[in-house]
């Protein structure tokens, strides 16, 4: 027989997710997801999703909880800060930037919470499974509709009070409790996000065009499109550019931050630059044991090193002969994709071919 204690309190559900560092818990009903499964049949029936797959590869399943958890009743929605207290500081030679919710990995610790809150909620009978960061549920709009906070035109999920620097997950169970209240819009005519989105990836509020935005082009495989290479900068892995821009994210996402030592849970080496060349020279083994958490097309390394070779294209030294010994012997490699990039930047740097 399954136990059956009694069931935790909301309250009580709360007080366990603040000692994983879980500032806001919210309640989705466990109901088809109508909106976003419009949202992703329409954009991805328009070629806006480009080769992305994640929540697009089955809409019907990832706007369904009762698919995750039949007989769900209840969407318990969480949102954990990855504002973290201080930034490194940039180190020295070619460095590319990577993006604020991967320098460490957050999802660890958002997990370890869930997963103590499904634990109680098991206990007293009901079935509860932990989802984060997956492709079976669409975690923004379920924290939009449990309450967390409203969708900035970003495509962003905005906590009031907080901005956007946030990792969410979520526990789908047969639990019943009651749903959060809506946050209403709070960007009003704010555009900044739109003006500031370096690709114009933005094409309307909140409607991205994955085929311009820097944060999927750097993940996926194959060739980078040669109109954003420029715009790529010293990006490796990420973009901040549209919630670096947002008001509520930059006034007052700094009160609720995380440690950046490896304390409270954090996971890992904090990754927030990353040394081009080093990266350049490293073997499959060595980038996977260091980036493995990342995700790229197929986990393979080589994305990794066209997005450096990019960077290097952009930022490099053209006097510096590491950066030309390094871009010859990717031009003159196996590899036809990375030689294509090591042309492309050695062109932007003014460096011919070796004689």
């Amino acid at each position: 027989m399954r136990p059956s204690g009694p069931l935790p309190t909301f309250d009580q559900l709360i007080d366990v997710a603040r000692r994983h560092g879980i500032e806001h818990l919210g309640v989705a009903p466990a109901t088809v997801l109508e909106r976003a499964r419009t949202a992703l049949v329409e954009r991805k029936a328009a070629g806006l999703h480009s080769d992305m797959e994640f929540t697009y590869r089955n809409p019907e399943r990832s706007t369904d909880p009762g698919r995750a958890v039949p007989g769900a009743r209840s969407v318990i929605v969480a949102a954990r800060s990855y504002q973290t207290d201080h930034e490194p500081e940039r180190p020295v030679g070619v460095q590319a930037r990577v993006a604020r919710y991967a320098w460490i990995d957050h999802y660890a610790p958002l997990r370890d919470g869930l997963r103590e809150l499904a634990a109680m909620l098991k206990a007293s009978g009901e079935r509860a499974v932990v989802f984060a960061d997956d492709n079976s549920i669409v975690d923004r709009e379920i924290a939009h509709l449990g309450g967390l906070g409203w969708f900035g035109k970003n495509a962003n999920l905005l906590v009031p009070g907080a901005g956007s620097y946030f990792v969410l997950g979520c526990v789908i169970t047969t639990a019943h409790y009651p749903v959060s209240r809506p946050v209403p819009d709070g960007c009003g005519s704010c555009r900044r996000c739109l003006d500031a989105c370096p690709t114009g990836a933005i094409i309307a509020p909140g409607v991205i065009d994955a085929n311009r935005c820097l944060a999927w082009l750097v993940q996926r495989g194959g060739s980078f499109p040669v109109e954003h290479r420029t715009a790529l900068g010293d990006r490796m892995y990420g973009c901040d550019d549209c919630q670096e821009v947002c008001p509520p994210t930059v006034r007052l996402g700094r009160r609720h931050t995380v440690p950046l030592d490896g304390a409270d849970g954090e996971v890992g080496a904090v990754e927030a630059w990353i040394d081009v060349l080093e990266l350049l020279d490293a073997s499959d083994a060595e980038l996977l044991d260091r980036h493995g958490r990342w995700y790229v097309a197929d986990r393979d390394p080589r994305w990794w090193r066209r997005n450096a070779l990019l960077v290097l294209g952009n930022t490099g030294d053209p006097g510096d002969e590491r950066t030309r010994r390094t871009l010859d012997r990717y031009r003159d490699g196996s590899d036809p994709i990375l030689a294509e990039h090591a042309e492309w930047a050695a062109a932007e740097l003014g460096i011919g071919t070796s004689p």
